[in-house]
């Protein structure tokens, strides 16, 4: 499909939505990313409400420039990505991990499940934890830590 002749747009605000061509819209549409960690920025795929894949995008910049803007705005709402300063307390429970954090966007608690899948190394240091709603919580640098915060990491991962 020619990345040329889809309209990705919001209507209302808070709703994604995709027109291709004249042929078809899909009032519901996901960006989601195929491969996140070893192409950043690239395959991009396009999914409907129930989680079927439309389209996908091997560059996204290819899309008109409209339609860009609105998809960089929507990546932006669905990676929301919060930095954690300080790791106040964090304990396993049955396989969860229960994690009370300040972050940059304020103090959180949230909980992840399975740390092989959902606790990502995306460097030597530099680590990621994805909570059981989706959302996603970074330590661009875990030696930098406090003594305490890096106590936890070093216990649970």
């Amino acid at each position: 499909m020619n990345p040329q002749t889809l309209c990705l747009f919001h209507a209302p605000e808070d709703r994604f939505r995709l027109t291709v061509g004249e042929e078809k819209s899909y009032v519901t549409v996901k960006p989601v990313w195929s491969a996140p960690l070893s192409h950043p920025g690239r395959y991009l795929s396009l999914v409907d409400g129930k989680g079927e894949e439309i389209v996908m995008l091997a560059d996204p910049k290819e899309l008109p420039a409209e339609s860009h803007r609105s998809l960089e705005l929507e990546l932006k709402r669905r990676y929301l990505t919060s930095t954690i300063l300080s790791i106040d307390h964090a304990k396993v429970e049955f396989g969860a991990t229960y994690w009370t954090v300040r972050t940059d966007r304020g103090s959180r608690d949230f909980v992840t499940q399975s740390l092989q899948e959902n606790a990502q190394w995306l460097g030597e240091n530099h680590l990621l934890l994805v909570d059981v709603d989706g959302n996603r919580f970074e330590i661009p640098d875990v030696t930098a830590l406090d003594e305490t915060s890096r106590h936890f990491v070093e216990t649970i991962l």
